[in-house]
């Protein structure tokens, strides 16, 4: 495999207006992309979210740390031309960084289907999803017919309109119920989660992307943090109730960061054996979900696939705990490497160090 690689979040909506990273700090980020290149030994980096200003500083922090940068756009809740518009202005942007001399690659949106409007109808993500399932009715092969072909025509003219604007490879990060034509495209990128569906199959999903004739990458693979989230794979995250204040899980959840371990060491053994030039696991930080160990129920990091978990200040509050650490969690330890950063390493962060680093686990 030519690449081993992590994504990296600087913030998006994908459920109205909360955001995914509250706080960022350039600083925290350019000492997050040394610690991606030095400690996790990743030689490349996708860095996605929403907000371009983000995109751009956090880009330019990863090619000032070694890494191939993955430049990845995430707006969520645009129309058509309005997704356009920030997907060009991202590739002007990817273009900047590409021109420093970094290895650049432009990842023209993420699962689009379903986290924008014009494609499958609903208001919401969970509408969209509801729709995708067949859940809210109508003709389905109809819908996910009309859904695909929108799609088809917009990554076309989104290509081609990119193209003269950047000048390195293009891709795009497809969720499995989209059908791409990777012709305007130079990598073919997909959303490679393992689950209870396609777990007997999995192998065979992953084989079958290769018939393309083009470089394949995972641009997304992970799980998150309790016993049997390997068996959610990418929706693992939905064990939370947003209504609840404070959001809390949404019944009894064993922690289990073996799980992670497990399925970072079996999917990536496939997606080497099989021929994948590179894969990102999802992600860094879950940085919006602190990890409580005294409060089962509101452990958030369970449902998070960070390498890392935030740590949670409830006993400092307010702007004690904002001055504390960034993002409002505990600094840990004085005399820990990851002071000041409020998080700690997971199991797994201590496995892809030594996976990617190439010892003998």
């Amino acid at each position: 495999m030519r690449r081993h690689g992590i994504n990296y979040d600087t913030g998006f909506t994908p459920i109205g207006e909360e955001i995914s990273r509250q706080d960022f700090d350039p600083g925290v980020v350019r000492r997050e992309m040394r610690i991606i290149a030095d400690e996790l030994h990743c030689d490349a980096v996708r860095v996605s979210g929403g907000d371009p200003d983000r995109l751009s500083t956090a880009a330019e922090a990863a090619a000032a740390a070694g890494l191939e940068v993955w430049f990845a756009p995430f707006p969520c809740d645009l129309r058509p031309d309005a997704l356009r518009d920030v997907l060009l202005d991202c590739a002007d942007r990817a273009e900047a960084v590409r021109r420093t001399g970094a290895e650049t690659v432009y990842v023209t949106g993420c699962e689009i289907t379903l986290f924008n409007h014009g494609f499958f109808a609903g208001a919401t993500l969970f509408e969209r999803m509801a729709v995708l399932k067949g859940a809210a009715g109508g003709d389905r092969r109809a819908l996910y017919t009309e859904a695909m072909e929108k799609l088809g025509g917009f990554l076309r003219e989104t290509a081609e309109a990119v193209r003269p604007r950047f000048g390195g490879r293009l891709s795009y990060a497809s969720g499995p119920w989209e059908r791409i034509d990777w012709t305007p495209f130079d990598i073919v990128g997909v959303d490679a989660y393992r689950a209870a569906h396609n777990e007997q199959h999995f192998r065979e999903e992953v084989r079958g992307h290769l018939a393309h004739g083009k470089p394949v990458v995972a641009t997304e693979f992970g799980c998150c943090t309790y016993r049997g989230a390997g068996l959610r794979g990418g929706t693992g995250w939905t064990i939370v109730d947003e209504q609840a204040q404070p959001p809390a899980l949404d019944g009894e959840y064993t922690r289990d960061e073996g799980e992670q371990v497990r399925y970072f060491d079996e999917l990536l053994t496939v997606f080497e054996e099989e021929g994948f030039d590179a894969a990102f696991w999802f992600s860094f930080a879950g940085y919006g979900a602190p990890h409580r160990p005294d409060d089962p129920r509101h452990d958030l990091d369970m449902a998070a696939y960070g390498v890392v978990k935030m740590l949670d200040a409830p006993v400092l509050g307010g702007s004690a705990a904002r001055d504390t650490a960034p993002g409002g969690s505990a600094a840990g330890a004085p005399d820990s490497p990851y002071a000041g950063l409020g998080w700690e390493p997971k199991e797994v962060f201590h496995v892809m160090a030594a996976r990617y680093g190439g010892s003998v686990i």
